[in-house]
């Protein structure tokens, strides 16, 4: 399962490194391989909540996450959407910016650099909704109870986080985006409006989603119902007679929903809800990549390997189903989300490695699983000393 789940990751890793050593030498594939490794590790809480929500796609979309998804991820993210933000930032056609970052690195590094407090401000926001729906949602499983327990009671309260989201895009604003960093000056009105941008962008496509999503489930529940109906008309001895087997009947039903998973314009906006997901986290790893280098291919070619990685590791999560087995997991992936939505807002001004970046969500994440083991042995050592009292009784 590990080969056909990563195989192509390999291979994406063992073309890429050749063609970096070939076209830039040693000290090109070097490069190329450290910002795989930057990638995957500023992108690993990214693949449990992926995985979160790919689980509940088709086969077919699954498909569609792992190649039109990894084209949009690699070509689009970590390629395209820098020279765009050039283009609009510097008012340039597409290939002039195209020129200015093969021909003039340093001046397109400066102005990718630039555009960061817009960038940061927008996937900042998103992130911190992600994060604030999670932990005002009520839910049956807590990982942190004395902090989730009173923070879903607040929730209760319709859009709440939308309300504590925005009073932290006012306090950015306010303090950090007055004098953000490598002297952009005051950034104040730059940041409040594209924090509003990644705000509703995260409204609407969640919001679509959600509506196909609740939609699809209605339906399933109308044609269940439907299915009970006619079983009670076929007459009163033989749905006596069937009455266990109709119970199994709709179980599997049920869970036969589960596994086929969504489809159609559902499966389509969650589609385009991950891909958004994923172009949040990759801003602060095509940020902290200039760091390393200021080729764009390079750059390209070394975010995208990293990925690639992440995009198989969260289809191996769904197949493994590790999300239910490791029942903390999404949490702490959701505490890393919101610790990465404050990172990206305190870098407008403040320069963060992104070695720290890349740690708190892997402690985080860590922390979780090892929660989430605790737990596991617990319930297990509970399940055996229940047995042993079960046939202590049975015997006297």
């Amino acid at each position: 399962m590990l080969l056909k789940t990563f195989g192509w990751s390999f291979a994406v890793t063992a073309i890429g490194l050749a063609l970096a050593g070939v076209l830039w030498g040693w000290q090109g594939l070097a490069i190329v391989g450290i910002l795989s490794i930057l990638e995957i590790s500023l992108s690993f809480d990214n693949a449990v909540i992926n995985a979160g929500i790919l689980r509940k796609m088709n086969a077919f979309w699954q498909k569609i996450f792992l190649t039109v998804g990894i084209l949009i991820a690699v070509f689009g993210m970590r390629l395209v959407f820098p020279v765009i933000i050039v283009a609009v930032t510097a008012k340039l056609s597409p290939i002039e910016a195209v020129n200015l970052a093969i021909n003039d690195k340093d001046k397109y590094e400066h102005l990718v650099t630039a555009a960061h407090p817009a960038i940061a401000a927008f996937g900042g926001m998103f992130l911190l909704m992600i994060f604030l729906d999670f932990i005002f949602e009520e839910r049956d499983i807590r990982w942190l109870g004395w902090l989730e327990k009173p923070l879903a009671k607040l929730g209760k309260l319709d859009t709440f986080s939308i309300v504590v989201a925005l009073v932290a895009l006012l306090i950015a604003a306010t303090t950090v985006a007055t004098d953000v960093a490598h002297g952009g000056g005051d950034k104040s009105a730059t940041v409040l409006l594209s924090g509003v941008a990644g705000l509703l962008t995260y409204l609407i496509v969640g919001g679509i989603s959600g509506y196909f999503e609740d939609k699809l489930e209605e339906d399933e529940e109308d044609d269940e119902e439907a299915e009970g109906d006619e079983a009670v008309d076929e007459g009163e001895g033989v749905k006596t007679a069937a009455s266990p087997q109709q119970s199994g009947s709709g179980a599997r039903g049920s869970s036969g929903a589960s596994v086929v998973g969504l489809a159609g314009k559902a499966a389509f906006f969650l589609f385009l809800y991950l891909e958004v997901i994923d172009a949040s986290f990759s801003f602060d790893g095509v940020i902290g990549a200039f760091a390393i280098t200021n080729d764009i291919f390079e750059m390209a070619l070394g975010l995208g390997i990293g990925a690639m990685y992440i995009r198989s590791l969260t289809v191996f999560l769904v197949r493994r189903g590790t999300l239910d087995d490791y029942v903390y997991l999404e949490h702490g992936a959701h505490y890393a989300i919101g610790a990465l939505a404050v990172i990206l807002l305190v870098t407008i001004k403040y320069e963060i490695n992104e070695v720290i970046t890349g740690l708190v969500g892997v402690v985080l994440i860590a922390a979780s699983y090892w929660s989430s083991v605790v737990r596991n042995r617990r319930e297990a050592a509970a399940g055996e000393d229940s047995e042993t009292k079960t046939e202590v009784t049975s015997g006297v």
